[in-house]
Formats: C-alpha cells, sequence, structure tokens
C-alpha cells in the first residue's frame, strides 16, 4: 500500500519522501505516482533477515542478538534522511521500519499502518508494545487487525483503521488478457477449459497445499491450475520455495494441467485469464487485497471468510465465501461453481461496483486526510513513507 499512500497525498497536495529498505522496482513506481523524493537505506544482511514469523524464540533471540549491533547506526541514518527532506510526519508501513521511526530522537509524529496481525509474532508485539509511547497513531488496514493490535497496545492508544484502496482504473475487466499457460510453461489448453488461479505470495499460510490437492482431487479433468507470484521474504522458514511447489505439483500428478508463473507485473491480465481466483489463506487474512483486486476485474472469487477478508464481501452477492479453507470444502465449492457458469455471471457481474463504492482511491485518500489531520498540521505536512 506505500504506492496508494503515495498517489493519496499527492492528491492531498502534500509532499512525500520514500525511505525503502533495499532498492527495487517499487522505487521507480513512487517516483511515478508523485513521490517528491526517494531514499535507500539499506540493511545489513542480520537485520533484513530478522524475522519471528514462523521461528522458535531461541531462534529469534539469537536473531536478536546480531542485529543489535548495527541498529542505532541505521537509526542515525534515518533520522539523517528526515532531517535532510525536512519531513513532519513518519508513516511507516513495516514492522522493521515500525521500530526504527519509534528510535528516532522525538521531533516529528509518527503513524505506524499495520498490515499484519502483529499478535501472531510475540517478539515483535512486545517490542512495539514497548515502543507505542513513542508512536502516536496505528491504522489498521481492517477492522480485524485494529481489533488484534487492541490486545497489545494499551488501551487508551488511537487505532483507526483505513482499508486498503484499489486503483479500479487499472483493474477493470478490459484489457489485455494474460497467456498463463505460456507464461507457466504449459501446453495450450484444450478448448473451453475452465481456469483457476491462486494469485498469492509464497507464504506458507497462503493456501497453495490446499489449492495443488484440491485440482488433484477434482472430478473433472477440463481444468487448468495456476500458482500466481513467488517468494518475498527473506526469511525462508516461512514460505514455500519454487523447488518445492513445483515438486508438490509432480506429485500429485498435476504435471501439465497446474503451472507456476512466478511475479506479474500486469496483473489485471492474469485476473481476466481466470474462470475463478481461489484465496486460501488457512489463517484470517488481515486483508486480502488479490480479492478486491480480482473483483474489480468482475472476476469471480472463491475466498477464506476470516478475519479482514470477511470485511470484503458480502457471501454470494459479491463473492462466495469459506468459512475454513481446507481441502473438503474448497473441493465441493469450486466443482460448485465452475459446473454453474450462470451463478459464476452473476456474482462476478456485481463484484465490480461494489469495490468502487467501498475501496476506491478516493475514500483513501479522505480517510488518510483525517488521519493526519489528528497528528499534524495538515496545511504544512511532509510525509516520509518507509517500508
Amino acid at each position: 500500500m506505500v504506492l496508494e499512500t503515495v498517489r493519496a497525498l499527492s492528491t492531498l497536495r502534500l509532499a512525500s519522501t520514500v525511505v525503502a529498505l533495499e532498492p527495487g522496482p517499487l522505487l521507480d513506481a513512487t517516483r511515478r505516482e508523485g513521490a517528491d523524493m526517494v531514499d535507500v537505506l539499506r540493511l545489513s544482511s542480520g537485520l533484513a533477515t530478522l524475522g519471528d514469523a514462523g521461528r522458535s524464540k531461541a531462534a529469534v533471540v539469537v536473531g536478536l542478538l546480531r542485529a543489535a549491533a548495527p541498529l542505532p547506526f541505521y537509526v542515525r541514518q534515518l533520522a539523517a534522511i528526515l532531517q535532510r527532506h525536512a519531513t513532519d510526519v513518519i508513516h511507516s508501513h513495516g514492522i522493521k521500519t515500525h521500530v526504527l521511526a519509534a528510535l528516532v530522537p522525538r521531533r516529528r509524529p509518527v503513524v505506524w499502518h499495520l498490515h499484519d496481525y502483529v499478535s501472531l509474532r510475540p517478539m515483535s508485539s512486545a517490542l512495539l508494545r514497548y515502543l507505542a509511547r513513542r508512536c502516536d497513531l496505528v491504522v489498521a488496514v481492517s477492522d480485524s487487525v485494529a481489533q488484534d493490535c487492541r490486545r497489545w497496545l494499551p488501551p487508551e492508544f488511537p487505532v483507526i483503521v483505513l482499508h486498503n484502496a484499489v486503483d479500479t482504473e487499472r483493474f477493470c475487466p478490459e484489457g489485455p488478457v494474460a497467456d498463463l499457460d505460456a507464461i507457466a510453461g504449459l501446453p495450450p489448453a484444450p478448448p473451453h477449459s475452465l481456469r483457476v488461479g491462486l494469485p498469492a505470495t509464497f507464504a506458507r499460510w497462503k493456501g497453495h497445499d490446499v489449492f495443488l490437492r484440491t485440482l488433484a482431487d477434482l472430478k473433472r479433468r477440463d481444468v487448468r491450475g495456476y500458482v500466481i507470484g513467488g517468494p518475498v521474504y527473506q526469511t525462508g522458514d516461512s514460505q514455500w520455495s519454487l523447488d518445492e511447489l513445483r515438486d508438490r505439483i509432480a506429485a500429485l500428478g498435476l504435471e501439465g494441467r497446474v503451472g507456476v508463473t512466478g511475479f506479474l507485473e500486469d496483473m489485471p491480465a492474469a485476473y481476466r485469464a481466470l474462470d475463478v481466483v481461489v484465496h486460501a489463506s488457512t489463517r484470517p487474512e488481515p486483508f486480502g487485497l488479490v480479492i478486491p483486486e480480482a473483483m474489480a476485474c468482475s472476476r469471480l472469487v472463491l475466498a477464506t471468510r476470516t478475519g479482514g477478508a470477511a470485511e470484503l464481501f458480502e457471501h454470494g452477492v459479491h463473492a462466495v465465501g469459506m468459512d475454513v479453507a481446507d481441502v473438503p470444502t474448497l473441493t465441493s465449492a469450486l466443482e460448485s461453481l465452475l459446473a454453474d457458469p450462470d451463478r459464476r455471471a452473476a456474482i462476478a457481474g456485481r463484484a465490480r461496483a461494489h469495490i468502487i463504492a467501498r475501496f476506491g482511491r478516493q475514500r483513501f485518500a479522505a480517510g488518510l486526510a483525517e488521519a493526519l489531520l489528528r497528528i499534524a498540521d495538515h496545511g504544512a505536512a511532509s510525509v516520509a513513507g518507509a517500508q
């Protein structure tokens, strides 16, 4: 959501400086979207790979000890960047940057934009609870995330909910359609094949194994499956590797029928190529951006209805929800939808208008303006966003 934040700040006529922890295409994208300044604050390998998701307490403690020594150096570097760009507000978008922002000497307000259930990470939640006195406002991406952070924040701490935005001009039904078979290295699909995709990072809780086992269990054989995405973390324990997924596809006898595309820059084209977009997270989803993106493209979405994902649609009206992501539930729901093209079309036809009304950019910009007004002079603020 860094890009949407930059766009919203540009709409509000507020200057923005983006500070990223590593170089990459995000920086060029933020410039295109209106960022006034872009800087990179590269972390040491110890800090970059530090994380407590899916790790033992002992491993986390060892990682913290390794990362502690260079931390003051990075805090000083961040403070120098903020001073150089004369920023008035620090708006951070990740747990590591929440910590860095809170440790900067107190000269400007700090906003933590929470995209995750921090309570699932015991060490992170304890650290942020300790640093909360150095933060002025939490922006949560869903009511579910807000409820979670209130469990570890002081009871009087200000928390607001601001759902993520979707670019409904880019994510729309009209436009190019990706050739997912060619991208995934599959032979051309037979005519009238049905295409089902799981767009997600390779995080282990995103339901890849459930998705693949479901495709293996489907009775009909006119279905092509696609795993769209790739690894994003430097903490390898928390995600699948490409080789692991390919081995799983082979073990389930799905070679030639299911492929892995990797990350695709033109995601709207990928959504347009699918008859059903599957969201199969096996634990509550903080938000689930894939869901509204696919709905904005008028795709039929079959999603786990837990956490923040449950706030995105009405079951049977804008998308189809599952109470749990397991193989029997997903198999039953998918077989029913694949057999009923009229139902798929009716639900998908209602999805786009719902997303435009609930998750458009104007609504996001208005909510961000309200958040900034709580902590700074709206007319003079210059905001530094970090990820």
